[in-house]
């Protein structure tokens, strides 16, 4: 008998780029839902040592919907549970696409570690584009937010979703290189 020659047909188990790339998008919004709860359990903290439950997401919800309509005086407003779960739906949305954003940037940097600079510089950018959003919000006379409380908002978020992003990828050469 002789030994069949040519390809193989035994069975390995491979990935596909089709798979990666779900994995990664996966990931990221799972990144960005960490990143968005941590925002919203601060501001919650916030609003209830305040004795104002519910108020940041009501104001920043009513200002987003209804442009700032109802808003005649700063604490007046009462806490609306439609308008905090409307702002929350965005809110997510736009943590999920930053967690999608930074999972494929962190993707890309394991094939170019030059990338590095690239993922930091989201996460700043990010932060001072929320910070300048929030603070354009004084145009509507409602002091919502206090500077202090939205750059260590974005900090805890950040924080947790780059431990989140990190914790994923230890396997890479690169990464804990830096470390």
């Amino acid at each position: 008998m002789g030994a069949q020659v040519g390809p193989s047909t035994s069975v390995v188990p491979r990935s596909t780029a089709a798979e990666d790339s779900a994995s990664v998008y996966r990931h990221g919004a799972v990144t960005g839902l960490i990143g968005a709860a941590i925002v919203a359990l601060w501001f919650l903290f916030l609003d209830f040592s305040r004795g104002q439950l519910l108020y940041t997401p009501t104001v920043l919800g009513t200002i987003l919907f209804r442009g700032g309509q109802g808003l005649a005086a700063p604490g007046v407003l009462a806490p609306s549970l439609t308008m905090t779960l409307m702002f929350t739906l965005v809110h997510g949305a736009v943590f999920i696409v930053i967690g999608i954003a930074a999972a494929r940037l962190l993707d890309m940097f394991e094939h170019r570690p030059n990338l590095l600079l690239a993922v930091v510089l989201l996460f700043v950018i990010l932060g001072l584009g929320f910070l300048a959003f929030a603070m354009s919000f004084a145009a509507y006379g409602v002091e919502v937010m206090s500077w202090f409380d939205i750059l260590f908002g974005n900090l805890l978020a950040a924080a947790a979703m780059a431990a989140h992003l990190w914790r994923a990828r230890p396997h890479h050469e690169a990464v804990t290189r830096l470390a």
